[in-house]
């Protein structure tokens, strides 16, 4: 048996590193739910939300079956019950209570989840402040993915609690519009550009080439942002900034919820059945349009991103505008890694797209990261030469390649921290309650 201690195998440095920030993700996650009313946490408003006591026990079992059960010694499992009650999706773990009655269970009881949070809280600081030498670099790496699967899970949380306050017809406030003064860079937010609504951008012109894509390897990255590889790009263009309520609101007046010549096949078969007539959160009342935010029903600001609009929505709107949206590869080429400390995540506290405004000393487009995800046309697939990782955390990314989309970018609930140029979220097509929106895109040769 190795001798090692943990010291020579990854360094105290590096370990104290690693409970600091376990400490910080965690007490993030909490603050979260800081102004929820226990009744709040509990509910399931559609299946694809789950209830905040959901997301709270989730993440624990995750640390829990992941690192604990693997490298505690002596370690007892804290419930049974939970093995089950709390797996997602991992098969390969064991069997799972159904996704869309995630909602209908009275127990465990939000303050039980608490409990159980901090009880494995424990656990995961004692491990880590001794962990066995021969296994201390993996209790490191898989530590990471569970620290990043908890930031996705943070910003989940925002996403179903505002479905399940907008379900209300008194439009709870989840947070007051008065914390939501700064962007992610904690700097005041910049005024905005103004523009006529119909004007929809400056654009950039990128020439054709042969290009690297996909994660280096330096820093943390989950497996399907790799192998990095080589493409060719045509010439193309992408818009300076991401299309606003106001011109969103002038393709709704102009009839593009009506015209199934916009519309793909699928997507103008969910707009009939699902009744659409503007993106998810917009009401009309008295002839003005209102939506409604994580900070309660407002008007809506002409000049910020649209959100919760759906893959079928932003290319029937791209398709309007003589344009198209852009594919991830497009996309990923033209992001400046720099923009990222420009964006507005979730530690700005404004919990909202924001407006764009000036920012000196680029030359890409601007709200490349952050204040919404942007829909791409890529289908989500592989990298050439991907292979999903071995065992239970294989089933993490590789599985879901079928039927979803890639978004970039991140959005104004995503963590400043979580997000990088390679990143790739992806969902169905049909999906509006993420924070999703809109950039456009050309071919260069078409534009002129």
């Amino acid at each position: 048996m190795s001798t090692n201690t943990a010291a020579d195998v990854i360094g105290v440095e590096r370990a104290g590193d690693a409970a600091s920030r376990y400490r910080q993700v965690r007490d993030f996650t909490e603050s979260l739910c800081a102004t929820l009313e226990v009744e709040d946490c509990v509910v399931q408003s559609m299946p694809d939300v789950s209830p905040t006591r959901w997301h709270l026990a989730h993440t624990t079992w995750f640390f829990e079956t992941f690192l604990l059960r693997r490298f505690a010694t002596g370690y007892k499992p804290y419930d049974s019950a939970y093995e089950v009650l709390f797996n997602s999706y991992y098969n390969t773990v064991g069997p799972q209570f159904p996704r869309a009655q995630r909602g209908l269970l009275s127990r465990p009881t939000v303050r039980q989840v608490h409990r159980y949070r901090q009880a494995v809280d424990e656990q995961t600081a004692a491990l880590l402040r001794d962990p066995p030498g021969e296994n201390a670099a993996e209790i490191l790496r898989v530590l990471e993915i569970g620290l990043h699967h908890e930031q996705q899970h943070q910003e989940l949380m925002l996403t179903d609690i505002k479905h399940v306050l907008s379900c209300n017809p008194l439009f709870p406030v989840f947070r007051s519009r008065e914390a939501a003064t700064t962007r992610g860079n904690g700097k005041p937010a910049p005024s905005p550009q103004r523009r006529p609504p119909g004007e929809i951008s400056d654009w950039h012109s990128y020439e054709e080439g042969l290009f690297e894509f996909g994660h280096d390897g330096q820093g943390f990255a989950f497996d399907n942002e790799g192998p990095r590889h080589q493409q060719f790009l045509a010439d193309f263009e992408l818009a300076d900034r991401l299309v606003t309520n106001g011109q969103y609101q002038a393709f709704v007046e102009d009839g593009g919820y009506r015209r199934p010549q916009l519309w793909l096949s699928a997507g103008w078969a969910q707009r009939q059945s699902e009744s659409w007539e503007s993106p998810l959160y917009w009401h009309r009342r008295d002839g003005q349009w209102l939506h409604f935010t994580l900070n309660g029903l407002e008007p809506i600001d002409a000049d910020q991103p649209v959100c919760h609009v759906s893959y079928f929505e932003a290319d029937a709107f791209a398709r309007w505008a003589a344009a198209r949206l852009p594919r991830e590869l497009e996309w990923e080429h033209a992001a400046d890694p720099g923009r990222i400390e420009t964006g507005n995540f979730v530690e700005s506290g404004a919990l909202r797209p924001t407006a764009a405004g000036e920012e000196g000393g680029f030359t890409c487009p601007r709200q490349m990261f952050g204040d919404v995800w942007e829909w791409t046309a890529s289908p989500y697939a592989a990298y050439p030469g991907y292979r999903p990782p071995v065992g239970a955390l294989g089933e993490y990314n590789g599985k879901f390649m079928c039927n979803q989309y890639v978004l970039r970018g991140g959005s104004c609930a995503t963590s400043r921290t979580h997000i990088r140029p390679t990143y790739r979220n992806f969902f169905p097509p049909d999906a509006r309650w993420q924070f999703s929106g809109i950039r456009l895109a050309r071919d260069l040769q078409l534009s002129s």
